[in-house]
């Protein structure tokens, strides 16, 4: 009898201590602690359990310790004697300074000059140029990515990292623990570690059932990153495999975009993966780091900004905003997720009220459902502000992007979703070019063409069930 009284009232003290954990812990909006508590109250024993699973950004104490202890110890990304070397300072119009600047009070990377880059074809063409790069690589290669398939593509590149460490390169290859845990569970995966190439995971699963108590199983590495003898270097939306991801086939093609770059910028990403590296495989490359690094005759500035968990709390939202900011002519989005906190609908709605011609273009058919929901719920208002957007229907547009005033170029891993502003560790570069910005802005005009335009008049016809159904699961963007 006395159990059965007292049961009901030990669930709800700990449902009140929940509670106040989610009232207690930093960083979190108001928004989030809300949709949070009601989950809590309204459905208490599932609440407590989804809560305690996905309701904290936590990769677990000794990660965390483990991960800035490693950052604290390295060197910086471009050494004190190089800073004052004229080729390569980072020269752009002062009205960009705060972005940059803000971009080095993330990571402390100051942003570099000479640099030169260009913006790969489509996927096929990414995955061949990185070959072409592995196979001419004479000192080290270096890879991180979120999603490495056993197809086409994917094997390619396993094939080039075998025969680069057959030559004598070194080679570290690292991969997600969840995005690419049939890759890593493979036999590819252990033949390349037998032909010599250094293999490691990122945030690993280990055992689902104690997982938990070790940090939460959905915070991923989503970072795609490729370095090449300390020169050459990627970023982009890229994953190592086939458009056709054969993973989510009825989505596909995936449509990416990646950029190749040659110059000082691939220190920044160098340090990046260096920290990535040590955090996980236990070896000491901090080096790499340590060489004088080379210069070029021209060229534009960059540099990287790349966020996490362990990183600065809203950095990765704070770039978007201040690149919303300051444009005044023209500012274009790509991205296939959009669930924005309030900061960032607000960004995007102030800069098409003051002028500026926004557009913004997700895919037509997301193969995340209650994503694709969230981020039609937020339509409208977009819309009546004057942002012009647009759905791409050839396939899942999977680019990250965005470009400003037809100047400067945001491309990389993140989305402007919560999972890539809160979550997941995310590698970006923001570079100031004229002409590489014209080919992101060709890329950008392509799939325009290739999309339709959403009106007020589209989404004001659409059914009363489907507002609805938007706007409940919007209602969970906090959590999602």
């Amino acid at each position: 009898m006395w159990t059965t009284l007292l049961a009901p009232i030990g669930l709800r003290l700990i449902e009140l201590a929940v509670i106040v954990r989610v009232l207690l812990r930093p960083h979190r909006d108001p928004a989030s602690r809300i949709a949070w508590i009601v989950v809590i109250a309204v459905v208490p024993f599932f609440g407590l359990i989804v809560y305690l699973l996905f309701g904290e950004t936590n990769i677990g104490r000794r990660r965390v310790a483990r991960v800035r202890g490693i950052l604290s110890g390295l060197p910086p990304a471009i050494p004190a004697s190089a800073c004052n070397d004229p080729l390569l300072r980072a020269t752009f119009p002062e009205r960009y300074a705060s972005l940059f600047r803000l971009g080095e009070s993330i990571n402390g990377f100051t942003p570099v000059g000479g640099n030169a880059a260009y913006l790969t074809k489509d996927s096929n063409a990414a995955i061949e140029a990185i070959v072409a790069d592995v196979d001419s690589a004479r000192d080290h290669i270096h890879l991180i990515f979120y999603i490495w398939l056993a197809d086409n593509n994917g094997l390619k590149v396993v094939e080039a990292l075998k025969r680069a460490a057959a030559r004598g390169v070194a080679c570290r290859a690292m991969a997600d623990g969840l995005g690419s845990r049939a890759m890593i569970g493979s036999q590819h995966w252990q033949e390349m570690s037998r032909a010599g190439v250094h293999v490691a995971t990122a945030l690993p699963i280990g055992n689902p059932l104690l997982r938990p108590f070790h940090g939460r199983i959905d915070l991923r590495n989503h970072r795609k990153i490729v370095v090449i003898d300390n020169w050459i270097t990627y970023c982009g939306s890229q994953n190592c495999a086939d458009p056709e991801f054969r993973v989510k086939p009825k989505y596909a093609p995936w449509v990416d975009a990646l950029m190749r770059f040659e110059g000082p910028i691939a220190r920044q990403n160098q340090h990046v993966f260096v920290s990535d590296w040590m955090t996980y495989a236990d070896e000491d490359i901090r080096e790499l780091l340590e060489t004088p690094i080379r210069s070029s005759d021209a060229g534009f500035p960059a540099q990287v900004v790349a966020t996490g968990p362990t990183v600065r709390y809203d950095a990765m939202p704070e770039a978007f905003a201040t690149l919303m900011h300051v444009a005044r002519r023209e500012l274009i989005i790509t991205t296939p997720y959009y669930v924005p906190d309030d900061s960032m609908q607000a960004a995007l709605c102030a800069a098409a009220h003051r002028g500026v011609a926004t557009t913004i273009v997700f895919p037509a058919h997301n193969d995340s459902w209650e994503v694709a929901a969230a981020s039609r719920s937020n339509y409208l208002e977009l819309l009546k502000a004057g942002v012009k957007i647009h759905e791409y229907v050839g396939g899942l547009l999977h680019t990250k992007s965005m470009t400003v005033d037809g100047d400067v170029t945001l491309i990389g891993s993140a989305n402007l979703d919560r999972r890539s502003f809160e979550l997941n560790y995310e590698n970006n570069i923001l570079l100031y070019d004229e002409s590489l910005t014209a080919q992101m802005r060709e890329r950008q005009d392509m799939y325009l063409a290739s999309s339709k335009e959403v009106k007020t008049a589209d989404v004001e016809a659409w059914p009363a069930r489907h507002r609805l159904w938007n706007n409940t699961v919007a209602l969970l963007g906090p959590l999602l």
